[in-house]
């Protein structure tokens, strides 16, 4: 089976999405009502949904397009939905094969590219065990066919989850370091951009990555905090979401837990926070879920 992607879809979509018109607030993000300090299921029914495990997820700029990952019997799809004439499409698969999985979508900061993860080979066919970065980048008004990112960012091992910097440095996660930990340690890591190619990737340090598990990293574009999952001592379940900010003299502070409002029992992953700065996106009990980003002043605050 061919690799499913709507071309004719994301033609009309990209055209109605550049067209300059002025959006009416209370229509962005699902048109749902904004949430407050307490962390509530986003879009119940028709992103979030009974039977379904739902992740990974991203707004363009604007509030009127979002991408995400669902998981369906073990096989991950990308999916896709966006504000039309004042209604929002019902999501469609844009990216999904019997092969092999697509997740953790991300756009670039010009919105030309979707990066994301698979366990796609270099040629179609091969066989391939691991993870690795690739994105599909804006032609006119179609998308190109995946690219893999280079092997500045993928190496043998597994590459998840990405974010940009507004310079355009990838932040991302890499358990290239476990050769000899059965591959379950992951460390953070990011990489510059220079005339439009990624550089060598450098780990971050020891307020960030342990010897435990770190992934899923969501870097502000201004650098001044990370948010990231981590399995550790201490934690409330199965992965719990942790905080760093930007120190004075430019390092990464300790990390803290982001605490009862956002961790579980259950599994905590995949961070993100809308451009406007108004919403903390996760996952969590395999749903999305957002809260009010002013949490995230409130734990610098109390750090």
């Amino acid at each position: 089976m061919q690799l499913i992607w709507n071309s004719l879809f994301f033609t009309f979509a990209i055209s109605i999405m550049a067209c300059a018109q002025k959006t009416d607030e209370r229509l962005k993000y699902l048109a749902q009502k904004p949430p407050s300090l307490e962390a509530e299921v986003f879009a119940p029914g028709h992103i979030s949904r009974n039977q379904i495990s739902e992740f990974g997820s991203v707004f363009n700029k604007d509030g009127t397009a979002f991408y995400y990952g669902i998981d369906i019997d073990g096989r991950t799809e990308i999916k896709y939905t966006e504000l039309i004439k004042n209604k929002w499409s019902e999501p469609i698969t844009i990216l999904s094969h019997i092969n092999y999985g697509f997740n953790d979508p991300f756009l670039s900061n010009d919105e030309q590219r979707l990066y994301f993860i698979s366990q796609k080979a270099l040629e179609d066919n091969t066989s391939k065990q691991d993870h690795d970065i690739w994105y599909v980048k804006k032609i006119g008004e179609k998308w190109s066919e995946p690219i893999n990112a280079g092997t500045n960012i993928n190496t043998k091992y597994n590459e998840y989850y990405m974010s940009f910097t507004e310079k355009g440095s990838m932040y991302f996660s890499s358990n290239k370091k476990s050769e000899n930990e059965n591959g379950q340690s992951f460390d953070i890591y990011y990489a510059d951009i220079l005339n439009g190619e990624f550089q060598e990737a450098i780990r971050l340090g020891e307020s960030i990555n342990t010897n435990s598990y770190e992934a899923d990293v969501f870097v502000d574009p201004d650098e001044q905090y990370l948010i990231f999952c981590s399995i550790r001592p201490g934690g409330k379940g199965r992965g719990d979401l942790y905080i760093s900010f930007k120190d004075t003299d430019g390092s990464w502070t300790e990390a803290i837990t982001m605490g009862d409002k956002i961790n579980t029992k259950n599994h905590e992953l995949c961070p993100f926070v809308s451009k406007d700065g108004k919403y903390f996106f996760y996952t969590s009990n395999q749903d999305i879920y957002w809260i009010s980003a002013e949490i995230i002043d409130e734990l610098k605050q109390g750090r």
